[in-house]
C-alpha cells in the first residue's frame, strides 16, 4: 500500500490474534516500530537529545525513519550525534543463534559455554570490549579473553604502582604529554583502543619509576595518579575488583570443573562417581540438575 518506496507505517492495523492493540481514530493497532522509539525519547529526553546509539543494522531503516517522523512532527532534528556501534563475532563469524555460536552475558560471566576454558569477570569483559573503536567489528574468541584478562590485571597493577613511586627531586616523564595523548584518542571518534595502548605505554613508566630507573616529582606523581583515576576509571569504568568477585570466580571454575568431570563420567556411563559427585555437592548444598540442555547447579 505505499505510495512511496521510501514509506513506512506510523500505526499499524492489529490482527486478531496480535496481543498489542490500542483503540485509535485509524483503527484497533499498535504504533509502528519506528514510532515507539520517537514517542519514548520525546517523553523521557525532550524533542532534542544529545546521543542515540545502536547497531550499524539499525541505521536504515529505523534511525532514518524516526529522523523522518520526529522532524515531520517537531520541525527540527531530534539527536545532535548518533553513534552506530558494528557488529559481534565469534571466531571470525557472525554471532547468530541459528549458526549455533550465540553466547550470553550470562554464560560469560560463568564460564558455561562450550568454547570458553573458563568463567570471565564482568570487567574482563567490558575491557575486552572497550579494547575494540565502537565502530569495528568485535570478535569474540577465548584466546581473545583471557589476552585482555591478563592485560586489565597489567593495567590495574600499573594503577596501584603509583603509590609505590618514591618522589624525586625532578621528572623524567611528562605526565602532561601523556595526558594530551590521553585525551586526544578519546576526541579521535571516542578511540578507545589507542587510549589504551596510551595507558600502557605510561604503566611501562610507572613500573620503571618503582624500580628506580625513572623519576617523578612529589606534583607529577599526585597529576599521574588523577590522570588514571579519570580514564581508567571514571571515562573506562573499570573496577578494581574486590575479593569477594574473586571469590566467586573462583566458585563458579570450580564447579564448572566438577560438572565436566560428571559429564565426562556419565559419558562412560560410569553413574557411580557420577552420582558420588551430585550426592557430595548435594551435601555442601549445591544442586545439580539434569537437563535437556545440559546440567545445571545452584545453591540451595
Amino acid at each position: 500500500e505505499k505510495r512511496n518506496s521510501f514509506d513506512f507505517a506510523l500505526w499499524k492495523k492489529a490482527g486478531p490474534e496480535h496481543i498489542m492493540r490500542w483503540t485509535s481514530r485509524w483503527s484497533d493497532g499498535f504504533p509502528g516500530w519506528h514510532l515507539e522509539c520517537s514517542a519514548m525519547s520525546t517523553k523521557y529526553l525532550g524533542e532534542t537529545f544529545d546521543i542515540h546509539g545502536g547497531g550499524m543494522d539499525l541505521l536504515f531503516p529505523h534511525h532514518e525513519c524516526e529522523i523522518a517522523q520526529s522532524v515531520a512532527a517537531t520541525g527540527h532534528e531530534p539527536v545532535r550525534t548518533w553513534i552506530h556501534n558494528n557488529m559481534i563475532t565469534i571466531n571470525g563469524q557472525k554471532m547468530a543463534r541459528s549458526l549455533g555460536n550465540f553466547i550470553t552475558l550470562y554464560q560469560l560471566f560463568n564460564g558455561d559455554h562450550a568454547m570458553l576454558e573458563q568463567a570471565y569477570s564482568p570487567m574482563t569483559i567490558r575491557f575486552f570490549i572497550l579494547q575494540a573503536q565502537y565502530r569495528g567489528t568485535l570478535d569474540f574468541s577465548n584466546e581473545a579473553l583471557k589476552g585482555s584478562e591478563k592485560g586489565l590485571n597489567r593495567l590495574l597493577a600499573g594503577v596501584k604502582a603509583i603509590d609505590r613511586i618514591k618522589p624525586a627531586a625532578t621528572s623524567s616523564y611528562s605526565v602532561e604529554d601523556l595526558r594530551n595523548r590521553c585525551y586526544a584518542a578519546m576526541n579521535d571518534d571516542l578511540n578507545s583502543p589507542v587510549l589504551i595502548a596510551e595507558l600502557f605505554e605510561g604503566v611501562k613508566f610507572i613500573n620503571s619509576c618503582v624500580d628506580g630507573k625513572e623519576s617523578l616529582t612529589v606534583e607529577d606523581i599526585s597529576a599521574i595518579h588523577d590522570l588514571y583515576n579519570l580514564f581508567v576509571f571514571e571515562i573506562l569504568g573499570l573496577k578494581q575488583e574486590d575479593t569477594q568477585a574473586g571469590q566467586e570466580k573462583l566458585t563458579s571454575s570450580l564447579m564448572n570443573l566438577l560438572i565436566n568431570l560428571r559429564k565426562e563420567a556419565r559419558v562412560r556411563k560410569d553413574f557411580s562417581t557420577s552420582d558420588l559427585i551430585r550426592n557430595e555437592l548435594n551435601q555442601l548444598g549445591i544442586e545439580v540438575k539434569d537437563t535437556k540442555d545440559g546440567m545445571e547447579w545452584s545453591i540451595k
